[in-house]
């Protein structure tokens, strides 16, 4: 089995946590309710009824991701969760750096940081022998 060392298994700890911490807040924003999130949500062009199913579906992508077993699957099934967000960004014209890629950068973290702390994924993605 290849070996990681310490600084990369916790930049990739690190890195994991920075998305799981951001999308849990959404996740529990729009399970709660909560007004901000809310609003954001129907601004993008949902209904207010969905909010919470939303929160649902984030929330088990999250799940997905942070269970070891299951977190290649959390990575995809985000990284297609967020590709939703960033469509929808660029469907109401949202700035591009601030918005539109936002979900782009969240998913590089989730990507990055689950290929720092596997090291055959890591070998998967970079090709490397």
């Amino acid at each position: 089995m290849e070996s990681i060392s310490v600084v990369q298994l916790w930049a990739g700890r690190v890195l994991s946590a920075l998305a799981v911490l951001f999308l849990l807040v959404d996740a529990i924003g729009k399970l709660l309710r909560v007004g901000p999130v809310v609003e954001g949500t129907v601004k993008l062009g949902y209904q207010e009824n969905v909010v919470f199913s939303l929160g649902v579906l984030l929330l088990i992508g999250v799940v997905l991701y942070v269970t070891p077993r299951t977190s290649l699957l959390g990575a995809i099934y985000l990284t297609a969760f967020l590709g939703g967000a960033v469509a929808t960004h660029v469907r109401v014209g949202s700035p591009l750096a601030s918005h539109v890629l936002f979900g782009v950068y969240i998913a590089v973290f989730l990507w990055s940081g689950l290929a720092l702390r596997s090291p055959r994924l890591l070998t998967l993605l970079t090709g490397a022998h």
